[in-house]
């Protein structure tokens, strides 16, 4: 072969080598990369089991809008005002006020804001600036040369940095619905804590009116035992009694005494606790004595959706902190992707602070980072299974206060009708009650009955007035305990979330 077709021939297979060894290399480098991502932590298999129990399950049936907007009115707000008492109302306004209980609860909901308002700050750039100044001797022997080398410098920089990180994969979002979830959720919470509190206060209330309704009847017993002892010791002294009634009559009267102190202790205690309930002095109640008559019950209509279950704040804050447990999923998932950031960064930098201003101390940077995890002995892993469990966890916290907002409108519900009932067959216990006590102390003026006759019908028409007031606070008891189980006036959010990923199945409507 000639020497020039020899170089001509090499020469043209060098492009092609050439070309062959880029080919090589990209091929190489895309396999690494393959490898690398193969070799990335996945979060595959891990996910959130619990879902959450449909209405059918739980006897409710769908409501219809149209239909229960027009038969049933969300209660009020400050539901304690339909019932007309003033002095019920200012107990409940300060203990709203003032009660410690609720400015704790008030206080959680001030702490979630603040950690909406730190994810907020996250999304956008941060910009930093730093200023340090050192005093140094440089090393003879290392790598500085002379002079610098064995000298003592003073050593200065000014510098702003800044970066931004790109929330491509929705880490940031998902963080800062989390975020909304739980200040929501503690919203709702402080509102069921004021729901609970006004309950608290109303029930304590009946209470204290119904030892008052009670001490009446007995002071009303006192009366007539004492009057019963007059007419024993007349027939005494006639000689139609022997002594044996007249002990009889006496020793009914300690008996009247005693139920009297017993009532007038639990007076007393009511009163102390109605008192720490509105944040107020043990004794600044002393003088409070209620009337159940005063209180006007506030009428509820027969037919309940089951939607105004979704009234409640519990379920509320319940239905929040489910949204913002599967917002933590997706915040753990998205810790799996890349991190993306822009990060730059201008000052100035010297040896000698008198040079620091000087335009040759300038320097500046810019440029992407981008971070992505390969291995982290299933450090990742194991916080998305922890979040899962977190949303599980939420599920069914959520599950059970729906079965519990259930069982309690149901118990209430049951209660009220069979109270209803019950008052009905006591007025009429109570009426033959009061007459058999008419007929026997007449009889008993007469000669024609007994003394043990007249103490028989007492004790049964005293023991149907008692009930005939517990009957009547039990049944104002009942109605607070109903309209706090149907939310206490809370209308909710009217967007409710529902808990993604975690159950297709609709969630009551707020």
């Amino acid at each position: 072969m000639k020497p020039h077709q020899s170089i001509s021939r090499f020469t043209s297979e060098v492009p092609v080598a050439q070309d062959r060894f880029r080919t090589r290399q990209w091929v190489a480098v895309l396999g690494a990369s393959v490898l690398l991502l193969a070799a990335c932590a996945s979060s595959e298999g891990i996910r959130s089991e619990a879902t959450v129990l449909k209405p059918e399950a739980l006897g409710l049936a769908a409501a219809t809008p149209t239909a229960d907007a027009d038969t049933v009115a969300p209660l009020q707000v400050e539901w304690w005002l339909d019932w007309r008492d003033p002095v019920l109302t200012e107990l409940i306004t300060q203990a709203l006020k003032a009660q410690p209980s609720l400015k704790v609860a008030q206080a959680r909901l001030s702490r979630a804001q603040a950690g909406v308002a730190g994810e907020r700050a996250s999304e956008g750039p941060k910009v930093n600036g730093a200023a340090d100044v050192t005093r140094q001797r440089f090393s003879a022997t290392s790598i500085y040369p002379a002079p610098l080398g064995g000298s003592i410098r003073t050593l200065a920089s000014a510098q702003l940095s800044g970066s931004w990180e790109f929330d491509f994969f929705g880490r940031h979002h998902a963080a800062m619905e989390a975020a909304l979830g739980t200040e929501r959720a503690a919203a709702a919470d402080v509102q069921a804590a004021r729901t609970m509190l006004a309950n608290q206060v109303a029930q304590t209330y009946v209470q204290l009116g119904r030892l008052v309704a009670q001490r009446e009847v007995a002071q009303r017993s006192l009366a007539q035992r004492n009057e019963m002892l007059g007419l024993v010791r007349q027939r005494v002294d006639a000689g139609l009694d022997s002594r044996v009634e007249l002990r009889q009559g006496e020793g009914a009267l300690p008996e009247a005494r005693q139920q009297l102190e017993q009532i007038d202790e639990q007076m007393v205690l009511t009163r102390h606790a109605l008192a720490a309930l509105s944040a107020q002095a043990p004794n600044s109640l002393d003088v409070l004595s209620p009337q159940l008559a005063d209180l006007h019950a506030v009428s509820l209509p027969e037919r309940l959706p089951a939607d105004l279950l979704g009234r409640r704040a519990d379920i509320t804050a319940a239905r929040w902190r489910m949204e913002a447990a599967t917002q933590g999923v997706r915040v753990a998932k998205t810790q799996f992707y890349p991190n993306i950031n822009l990060t730059a960064f201008v000052g100035l930098s010297s040896i000698g602070l008198d040079r620091l201003t000087e335009s040759g101390s300038q320097q500046y940077g810019v440029g992407p980072a981008i971070r992505l995890p390969i291995f982290d002995a299933g450090n990742l892993r194991a916080n998305l299974r922890g979040k899962a469990a977190d949303l599980d966890a939420a599920v069914e916290s959520y599950n059970g206060a729906v079965l519990e907002a259930v069982r309690e409108v149901a118990d209430q519900l049951g209660s009220q009708r069979s109270i209803e009932r019950q008052q009905v067959q006591q007025v009429q216990a109570q009426a033959a009650a009061e007459s058999a006590y008419a007929y026997a102390t007449e009889r008993y003026r007469a000669g024609l009955s007994t003394h043990l006759t007249v103490l028989n019908a007492e004790s049964a028409m005293l023991n149907q007035r008692r009930q005939a007031v517990d009957l009547q606070a039990r049944a104002l008891a009942v109605r607070f305990a109903l309209i706090r189980a149907l939310g206490g006036g809370y209308g909710g959010d009217a967007a409710a979330p529902q808990a993604q990923g975690a159950t297709d199945a609709p969630l009551p409507r707020s």
